[in-house]
């Protein structure tokens, strides 16, 4: 494979069929810059309202995540699984992985990522994988694991790869539907896969706006966890914009409290209502100890005439944190918040405190049934009760 690093990539914005040149990323002296297009910056559409506003001329990128890359941008990218894959093919086709640029990266992305950009130019391969069974892909992705065989690197880059998450995931279309579908990892509960609907349920019942979501059924083990994808909407793209990329604040590390969270959705919706929606997903994270709740798992959505909401939350499930604490803080508390610290961001942001402890108890009665919703996904005995010592553990005051 001949491969020459850009200095120049395109970034399109497609909500619907017609596409629009946004501007272009620029490699210059190992620093990266973007211009608008002027017929685009004429539209007022702000794709980062706080880190690349429109203006004029070549703007720098002053940030020292994301490889020196626009936050807006590093959402396209891959992490954990697919920086994996990537790097994998990379090697298969004799192409030093290390020396790829983020533009280069963002070549490998190409119209295949999260939301409504797109990169130009990009790599062209094939692709049958659609006509596999989710047990086959599985069974591919064990065989990747277990042995660093990239016999089918090409197979799962298709499936979406390039621009998925940290564990093994693949973007298929299952009866005219677009699905996010998650795989078990080789170091996952063997019945994560309920786990995780298990909570969908409970996230569902607790009030927390959730993609549909459905197991999938396996010849072997618990089936496979897949949500729809909310950035496909009738055909079209909805452009989708991380916390972490919007405030340019490390995804792999504990960089945020939920006091920023909540300031940056008044901010960037001015409404109050879905300020409250931030506050109910912190809740439900607190008390159903999802502690994994990274700056990339809270992301927004604006649709074509600019207006954004908070997406549907994702990635809910049973985790510890690193150290047993949250990614993200509540009130400056990450080992042990509870409803104190819940009620302090409240009334930090500005939401009646009627409301604040209305949410939360519609979160602890919800949390409070785990063991149903335990039942009722198939999570093993072992995993359920494992799961609710955890539960009990949580401050409830």
């Amino acid at each position: 494979m001949q491969f020459t690093p850009l200095q120049e990539i395109c970034v399109y914005y497609q909500p619907k069929k017609e596409r629009q040149l946004v501007g272009r990323l620029i490699m210059q002296d190992q620093q990266v810059f973007f211009t608008y297009e002027k017929n685009f910056s004429l539209k007022g559409l702000e794709l980062s309202p706080f880190k690349l506003p429109i203006t004029e001329g070549k703007i720098p990128a002053s940030c020292s995540h994301f490889d020196g890359l626009f936050g807006v941008f590093n959402d396209s990218l891959s992490d954990g699984w697919g920086c994996l894959l990537l790097d994998c093919y990379l090697t298969k086709n004799q192409i030093n992985f290390s020396d790829l640029s983020p533009l280069d990266r963002l070549y490998f992305v190409g119209s295949h990522g999260m939301g409504a950009l797109l990169y130009e130019p990009e790599v062209q391969h094939s692709s049958t994988t659609n006509t596999h069974s989710l047990d086959e892909i599985a069974a591919e992705i064990e065989t990747f694991q277990k042995n660093q065989d990239s016999t089918y690197v090409e197979d799962l880059l298709d499936l979406g790869g390039c621009s998925l998450g940290a564990r093994p995931k693949a973007l298929l279309s299952v009866d005219q539907v677009d699905w996010l579908i998650k795989f078990p990892a080789s170091s996952d509960l063997k019945d994560l896969s309920a786990i995780e609907y298990a909570y969908h349920q409970m996230a569902k019942c607790a009030g927390l706006d959730v993609p549909e979501a459905k197991l999938f059924p396996s010849r072997k083990g618990w089936g496979f966890f897949g949500t729809k994808r909310f950035d496909r909407i009738d055909g079209g793209r909805v452009h989708m914009h991380t916390i972490s990329g919007l405030l340019h604040a490390d995804h792999r590390l504990p960089s945020l409290d939920y006091e920023m969270i909540l300031k940056a959705t008044m901010h960037i919706t001015k409404n109050i209502q879905e300020c409250k929606k931030q506050l109910r997903a912190c809740a439900f994270n607190v008390f159903s100890h999802n502690r994994d709740d990274l700056a990339k798992n809270f992301a927004f959505l604006m649709v074509s005439s600019g207006v954004w909401r908070v997406s549907p939350a994702y990635d809910l499930t049973f985790s510890y944190g690193p150290c047993g604490e949250h990614c993200t803080m509540v009130m400056r508390e990450g080992k042990n918040p509870g409803k104190s610290h819940l009620l302090q961001l409240a009334d930090k942001i500005g939401i009646a405190r009627s409301d604040a402890v209305e949410i939360i108890d519609e979160v602890q009665s919800a949390v409070d049934a785990w063991p149903q919703f335990a039942k009722n996904a198939g999570v093993s005995k072992k995993s359920a009760l494992q799961v609710q010592k955890a539960l009990q553990s949580i401050l409830l005051y």
